[in-house]
């Protein structure tokens, strides 16, 4: 949580004096300031179990497979909101700072993200199911693949379903909870 308002402090003060990071600084900040590591920690020792303090640790490390799922879902917020958020007076999000960096238009930059988001699924893949260590109970790699396709759905095709609930997200709830497919 500490980690977590420091990077909106981070932000805020980015956003005031006007200043787009490099997006290496960005994805740094990012990362913490997405809550993800948050929820992820958070879903661990909410299910009213505890969880083994080396693999708290762990987490707290930020390793790769932590690393790569966040990166994935900071990323896809990015690109389906960062029109939005501009309009509503907001800090740069990672298209604006590599559009700025790279002196790229707006496409170019969203279609070089989503080439660093498809190797950050390569090695999230990787990591969580070929390299699992000892350190890693198995609900630890399923968890942060979860999250990873649950923010994929949430910011499918460039749409923010989040910020706009009454949209894909309705239907989505809808189909799940209200007209499930019956067994």
């Amino acid at each position: 949580m500490k980690e977590l308002v420091q990077a909106y402090f981070v932000e805020a003060k980015w956003f005031h004096d006007g200043h787009t990071p490099k997006l290496e600084e960005y994805i740094s900040n990012g990362l913490k300031s997405s809550a993800y590591y948050l929820l992820i920690i958070v879903g661990c020792v909410s299910k009213g179990k505890t969880i083994p303090k080396e693999t708290f640790e762990w987490l707290r490390g930020a390793p790769k497979p932590l690393r790569s799922s966040g990166l994935i879902v900071r990323l896809i917020n990015d690109i389906a909101s960062h029109q939005f958020e501009q309009q509503r007076g907001h800090v740069a999000s990672s298209v604006e700072c590599y559009m700025k960096e790279f002196g790229v238009l707006e496409e170019e930059a969203c279609d070089e993200i989503q080439k660093m988001m498809e190797e950050a699924w390569k090695d999230l893949n990787e990591e969580c199911f070929t390299r699992r260590s000892a350190v890693l109970p198995w609900p630890l790699p399923l968890r942060l693949v979860s999250l990873t396709r649950m923010a994929n759905l949430i910011y499918k095709n460039g749409e923010d379903t989040y910020t706009r609930s009454s949209t894909r997200m309705k239907e989505n709830a809808t189909l799940l909870y209200i007209d499930p497919v019956d067994p």
